[in-house]
């Protein structure tokens, strides 16, 4: 993307359209769009999205690691046009972000992660979609329209499971495939603990699963065990609530029959057997390798000689990320551990990023620290729910606007030229 105008054009608009009484829909400001996502989302919602581990302390991890870093503005340089395109994976991409996966999205919008996707489509940036979706994949692909998408995977315990949703990923058109590796367990995510609610138990979030050949089948021989049980115990009100929660959410032709089925609860309870699985090892990426002909990233990479086990492994790609601060408490910011990586790395393979981005700045210190293409998480969520698709597109189009005046107030014109020496300093001096 080359343009003389992005973040002017971004600023225009919203200055013109403030002179004749009208104000931004979608807050500009993170705070301020935090706060609005916040009244339009439910308890439960609010909680699942913004919360993270324990005391969250890794959650201010991640923003008081880009604190740690400072831009130096450079002057009398020719930044008429700027670039924001970048190359990666072996694709032309116009700008250097990526939609980071959130999970149970649906909690947010109905029809969240195919909003999400036409408006990553539309901005050319590539969504990825999560394996815990509230839409199957192929609905995703549909909303993209061609446009370029990957799929992230969650390794279930079950590894025909597993190669159904590879080869799904892969008949649909995604480009890559993410594999995420520190949620073998769920972190002790203290807001959801404190209102009892996971929401794939209430069958939210688990749409690639009940659309899948293998799952489905799973399900079948699960419920069926269930029929043969006799009958259960008598539901409290509590219960009932969940159930039908569940089958809302449950593919099928009429919610009365739904309600019925024993499939619905029998799919829930399938998914929480086989939802992910602590016994893997670098030594079944090569299984996964034979199974798909997808570049494979490795998302959730903190530690250098991580790093270069990943690289040991042939795989295509790594990120840097501590899963926004929702798994472990007390760790690393994921900008902290930037550095270290991309030196192990040194160019072999894509190190991408993400925790903690906020804004447009935020976009260009994790770039000038080297990462290739950088992740965008909580704000997308935040301006689904405050808009929709609508306001996805708004909180993308400030970020790179954002993104874009912050290049040329630094003095540089392209996104490899701010990893400069002189572009960024530790916040201690120079």
């Amino acid at each position: 993307m080359t343009s003389p105008s992005v973040g002017r054009a971004a600023q225009s608009s919203v200055y013109r359209a403030g002179a004749l009484g009208t104000r931004p829909w979608v807050p500009v400001a993170p705070v301020r769009l935090e706060r609005a996502a916040r009244r339009a989302m439910s308890r439960r919602a609010w909680a699942y999205v913004a919360g993270s581990a324990g005391t969250e302390a890794t959650a201010a991890a991640n923003r008081a690691a880009f604190d740690r870093w400072h831009l130096v503005p450079r002057v009398l340089r020719d930044v008429a046009t700027r670039d924001l395109s970048t190359e990666v994976l072996g694709r032309h991409r116009d700008t250097p972000l990526v939609l980071a996966p959130m999970g149970a999205m649906g909690l947010v919008r109905g029809d969240a992660d195919v909003a999400v996707a036409r408006a990553a489509a539309a901005a050319g940036v590539p969504y990825v979609a999560s394996t815990q979706a509230s839409a199957p994949m192929e609905e995703t692909a549909r909303a993209v329209d061609g446009a370029e998408w990957w799929f992230q995977l969650y390794w279930s315990k079950d590894d025909e499971l597993v190669t159904s949703l590879v080869r799904r990923a892969e008949a649909a058109g995604a480009s890559a495939l993410v594999v995420t590796l520190d949620t073998h367990v769920l972190g002790w995510r203290a807001r959801d603990l404190d209102l009892g609610h996971l929401p794939f138990a209430r069958g939210e979030g688990i749409a690639q699963y009940t659309s899948d050949p293998v799952f489905v089948d799973l399900v079948r021989r699960r419920a069926a065990a269930a029929v043969a049980s006799g009958p259960r115990p008598r539901p409290t009100p509590a219960a009932l609530a969940t159930l039908a929660s569940i089958a809302r959410r449950h593919p099928g032709r009429s919610f009365a029959e739904r309600l019925r089925s024993p499939l619905p609860r029998a799919a829930v309870e399938t998914f929480l057997d086989v939802f992910s699985r602590s016994d893997l090892t670098w030594d079944h990426l090569a299984w996964l390798r034979e199974r798909t002909r997808l570049p494979i990233v490795l998302k959730g990479i903190q530690h250098a000689d991580d790093a270069e086990r990943a690289l040991d492994a042939g795989v295509d790609g790594v990120v840097v990320s501590n899963h926004g601060g929702r798994q472990v408490d007390g760790a690393v910011g994921a900008l902290d551990a930037l550095p270290a990586v991309v030196a192990r790395v040194d160019g072999r393979v894509p190190v991408l990023f993400d925790s903690g981005v906020r804004g447009g700045a935020d976009v260009a210190k994790a770039l000038a620290l080297g990462a290739d293409l950088v992740g965008l998480g909580r704000p997308w969520a935040y301006g689904l729910a405050v808009g929709g698709s609508e306001g996805v597109d708004e909180v993308l189009r400030n970020v790179l606007a954002e993104l874009d005046l912050t290049m040329a107030l630094v003095g540089v014109r392209t996104v490899r030229d701010l990893r400069d020496d002189d572009v960024l300093v530790p916040a201690t001096g120079r």
